[in-house]
């Protein structure tokens, strides 16, 4: 490789250089004897928590449905999850009949499963999955995907009827209850405000980082003669 420019073409192999070397130390369990990536997932998972508690607010906004009635029929993928699901209904106070095994006919009241939904899915939130598997006994994972599973299909049962109100109730449930006490299980929430300076420095080093690497390839083709130019303008005659 010829090398016309020497101190540009230097200039870019150390950055290079310097560039791998960081990469390096960030694959290396070095923080908390985690390596970096895992540690910055892990730093903004706790974040997305603390800002994503809606659970109280949508229980708040459901109690309009106590004494609703629900009477509806849900087809499971699997015909083995319908005992468990049926669980979900009847400690709810509801009554399930099963149907073609895959079948679940419900009814009961509304307000009353989708705050059992809640109260499952708090639970969750806050990292105690016990009571949630004590409650049906079976695991507290399977719990929720069994509740996301059934709501879902409450859901477009409600839609296909046109009961709209009662439809945004369920998805509300489900997108800001079940969804993010199943997502956000076992990890700790911590607040933006507290770890403000820590986020900022990631956010910098991150773009610092990518235009480090865009500056060493820059130079390295600069020192072997390879540069973008604007084009001449060639003038008529």
């Amino acid at each position: 490789m010829l090398i016309r420019n020497k101190k540009p073409f230097t200039v870019g192999v150390v950055f290079a250089i310097s560039f791998l070397a960081v990469l390096v130390l960030i694959f290396s369990p070095v923080f908390n004897g985690k390596n970096g990536l895992v540690f910055s997932d892990d730093m903004f998972n706790k974040l997305s928590k603390g800002s994503s508690y809606f659970i109280p607010k949508v229980a708040k906004s459901v109690e309009g449905f106590a004494g609703k009635p629900l009477s509806v029929t849900i087809k499971l993928e699997k015909a083995e999850e319908a005992e468990n699901t049926a669980k979900l209904f009847t400690t709810a106070g509801a009554s399930v009949e099963v149907k073609d095994a895959q079948l679940l006919r419900i009814e009961g009241d509304l307000g009353a499963v989708l705050q059992s939904a809640l109260a499952d899915s708090d639970s969750m939130f806050k990292n105690d999955g016990k009571a949630v598997s004590e409650r049906y006994g079976y695991d507290e994972k399977h719990v929720m995907k069994n509740w996301w599973t059934a709501l879902s299909g409450i859901d477009k049962a409600l839609k296909k009827d046109k009961l709209v109100a009662e439809a945004k109730a369920v998805s509300d449930v489900i997108k800001k209850g079940v969804e993010p006490g199943y997502n956000f299980y076992k990890i700790d929430a911590n607040k933006v405000a507290d770890h403000a300076g820590m986020m900022s420095g990631l956010l910098i080093f991150y773009v610092a980082y990518t235009m480090w690497w865009g500056y060493a390839i820059f130079y390295i083709f600069d020192g072997i003669g390879l540069s973008m130019k604007k084009a001449k303008v060639k003038k008529e005659a």
